[in-house]
């Protein structure tokens, strides 16, 4: 059977590119059963259907960033350097749930821990990989525990200490 239609979720940049193979192949199974009104159902009523497009493989949960490196928020004013890393979701509901739904990246991705700097301040930040991107300007980060984990810094990652190194 051929594929005519897709779902066009309103909240597709927030969730993702998984969370969006999910959505897809939710209404697939219901266009696929040829139960139309569901697919429609589950797609929120929107009646924005377009032409689908193959279905692009889950990417890997491999961390596309690593220890030392230097990184900034997709969205937010911020940068930092990371020093340690989660292969998916690593804390706690509450906190999950305090992040605004709109924004609120899937759970199913690596997760760094960076000692972050914005304008005003210092502060460890737990941010998903679809959020950070590596951050070229070639600045040191000024946080004041960068010394604590790792030493020489070669202009877009930092060296890490041997006795931090596990």
């Amino acid at each position: 059977m051929q594929w005519k239609w897709k779902c066009a979720r309103t909240t597709a940049p927030a969730i993702g590119v998984e969370g969006l193979q999910y959505y897809y192949l939710i209404s697939m199974y219901y266009v696929a059963t040829l139960d139309r009104e569901r697919a429609d159902s589950y797609c929120g009523g929107l009646g924005s259907r377009r032409p689908a497009k193959p279905a692009r493989v889950m990417e890997s949960r491999e961390a596309k960033f690593k220890i030392g490196q230097v990184v900034k928020h997709r969205l937010f004013p911020f940068r930092g350097v990371i020093f340690d890393v989660d292969p998916q979701f690593a804390n706690t509901e509450e906190w999950w749930q305090s992040i605004p739904e709109d924004v609120r990246p899937h759970k199913d991705q690596p997760f760094y821990h960076l000692l972050a700097e914005n304008a005003q301040t210092h502060y460890v930040a737990y941010v998903s990989q679809q959020n950070l991107l590596a951050d070229e300007s070639g600045d040191p980060v000024q946080h004041p525990e960068v010394g604590s984990y790792f030493g020489e810094f070669r202009g877009s990652h930092y060296v890490m200490r041997p006795s931090y190194a596990n």
